[in-house]
């Protein structure tokens, strides 16, 4: 093994080797695949960034889809609330009730698309000779994301149930 160290003074010495043997005007280039390694080092990172906006965009869009879901939600069931609190629910109970709504909605989410996300690299796995390795901590990840976000966006609609006038929910038409 030699020095990664001395690739650059080799590079410039097989250039002067090529321009003392060839036409003094032809202009050559070398590149020596640490260059190269480093390109492909930066696009990494540039792809990396931008996959992650773009899951950071599917997140917040997808959790304003579970707080207008669940929004709906308490404004659909406003007669339960009330009469939930005029039994004696307390205000805790009834914000526990929609925020597990929430974070099971998003879960429900999160599983179909962990499904999802880990059967096509095992299928091509499976169907071709390419092997497409996945982290078995990938799909715990997704999932608490997706927990973390019905939590995150459940939060609003459950205190805004919590903190209905149960007289003025009955009256509620």
């Amino acid at each position: 093994m030699g020095d990664s160290t001395k690739v650059a003074a080799a590079a410039k010495q097989i250039l002067a080797i090529i321009k003392s043997r060839h036409r003094s005007t032809s202009v050559y280039t070398a590149f020596t695949l640490s260059e190269v390694l480093s390109v492909m080092t930066r696009i990494a990172n540039m792809l990396t960034i931008v996959l992650t906006l773009a899951a950071a965009i599917t997140l917040i869009v997808s959790g304003v889809g579970i707080m207008n879901s669940m929004l709906a939600n308490v404004q659909a069931r406003i007669r339960e609330i009330g009469i939930r609190k005029a039994l004696g629910a307390t205000s805790r109970e009834i914000r526990l009730q929609f925020l597990t709504e929430a974070v099971f909605l998003s879960l429900s989410g999160g599983l179909i698309g962990t499904v999802i996300g880990l059967a096509i690299p095992l299928s091509v796995g499976f169907l071709t000779p390419f092997k497409i390795p996945v982290s078995p901590w990938s799909a715990v990840i997704a999932l608490g994301t997706s927990v973390l976000v019905g939590v995150i966006f459940g939060t609003i609609p459950a205190n805004r149930a919590a903190l209905l006038d149960p007289v003025e929910t009955l009256k509620y038409e």
